[in-house]
């Protein structure tokens, strides 16, 4: 049953574009904005990343599954995003220690997911037409029923998530008699950053996304962490203000992804909706404060406007990114704040960036010796 009579399965894009496939054996319909990820392995990490809540994801890897999954792979609890498209999917793994196949884990989880596309050719499309909603389903025969449906999909644009993905309660990660506290605030966070953060002698306070500054303050941390996540950073009103309070009182900040636009609209820079989005393991980024490269670990659909940061005279561009000049990182001049637009902790990616993590510690250090 799973290798012949899968039923007919299709892609449906928001312009009217159609590209077909097959089930890969779980029916029904599964809508959201269409993206894809160039990375050529890490899926179990990206399928289960809560940056990418709400979206279908193409993987241009040709072959999805054949290692299977692991519990230690996880970047959150359970698959967040909303469907898979692939070419080939496996349906037996070959990996020594996997725990299960990758169609038992998305049987558990009920995630729609279709194979045999054609995502060389899909991919090429989404890559000259932009990012657009879509729906993929089983249901081939009812073409109508389905562009109804994704009329009533709402756009990435204005989108709020952060609340469909944050910790309900506040919770701990680290050692307790750690050198330093650090309060996290979770607009989507990646459970690699918070292991890279324990590692560093540092004990983690996670809070919910909507959670004040005078909360966290109460901890008394020696520093503030705002996440990656998914959605437009713009409707983060809560984020952007607990992001001015700790800029207003010189408190050392990171942000990485949907916290480095948080950082950015808590200083009047504007935040845009890219054509398609940066995501994959291979992105090319230069520091421009020690000139070196950086192969990084990319996920995001929106970014920070070039022409207001150079405007802004309390920031400084730190990175950009090679293959189109956006801005990959900033820091203030005279605060002890600053953020990137990719991923130093990874999972899956290389580890180029992870000397940023070190950086926010020194910068923790520099603050409590100055205290």
């Amino acid at each position: 049953m799973k290798y012949t009579n899968r039923k007919k399965a299709l892609v449906l894009l928001q312009d009217g574009t159609i590209f077909y496939g097959k089930s890969v054996g779980i029916e029904g319909t599964a809508t959201g904005e269409i993206c894809f990820n160039t990375g050529m392995t890490g899926y179990q990490e990206i399928f289960t990343d809560p940056s990418y809540f709400g979206q279908l994801m193409v993987t241009t890897n040709a072959h999805i599954g054949n290692y299977g999954v692991h519990k230690d792979e996880i970047e959150s609890e359970g698959i967040k995003i909303a469907g898979l498209i692939c070419r080939n999917f496996s349906f037996t793994h070959s990996r020594q220690d996997s725990e299960s196949d990758l169609l038992t884990w998305f049987q558990e989880h009920n995630l729609v997911a279709i194979s045999d596309v054609d995502t060389r050719a899909l991919v090429s499309y989404i890559r000259e037409n932009g990012a657009m909603n879509a729906i993929i389903s089983t249901d081939v025969d009812n073409i109508e029923a389905l562009k109804k449906q994704l009329a009533d999909t709402p756009s990435m644009e204005g989108l709020e998530l952060a609340s469909k993905v944050s910790t309900k309660e506040p919770y701990f990660i680290g050692d307790e008699n750690a050198t330093f506290k650090i309060a996290a605030l979770d607009i989507g966070i990646k459970k690699n950053i918070l292991r890279n953060l324990a590692k560093r002698d540092v004990y983690i306070k996670v809070y919910p996304y909507n959670t004040k500054f005078e909360e966290l303050e109460s901890w008394n941390p020696d520093g503030y962490f705002i996440s990656n996540g998914p959605g437009d950073p713009e409707p983060l009103i809560d984020a952007q203000n607990v992001a001015k309070e700790i800029i207003k009182r010189d408190l050392p900040l990171f942000g990485i992804c949907l916290g480095h636009q948080v950082i950015a609209l808590a200083n009047g820079i504007s935040t845009y909706k890219m054509h398609n989005g940066h995501r994959g393991i291979n992105h090319p980024v230069k520091n421009l404060l020690t000139g070196k490269g950086e192969i990084t670990s990319q996920n995001h659909g929106f970014a920070i406007s070039r022409e207001d940061t150079e405007a802004n005279q309390d920031i400084e561009i730190t990175h950009v990114h090679l293959n189109d000049d956006t801005v990959a990182g900033i820091r203030m001049k005279n605060k002890n704040v600053f953020s990137v637009q990719y991923h130093p902790e990874a999972s899956p990616g290389p580890n180029d960036a992870q000397y940023l993590f070190d950086e926010f510690i020194e910068n923790i250090k520099k603050a409590k010796v100055n205290a």
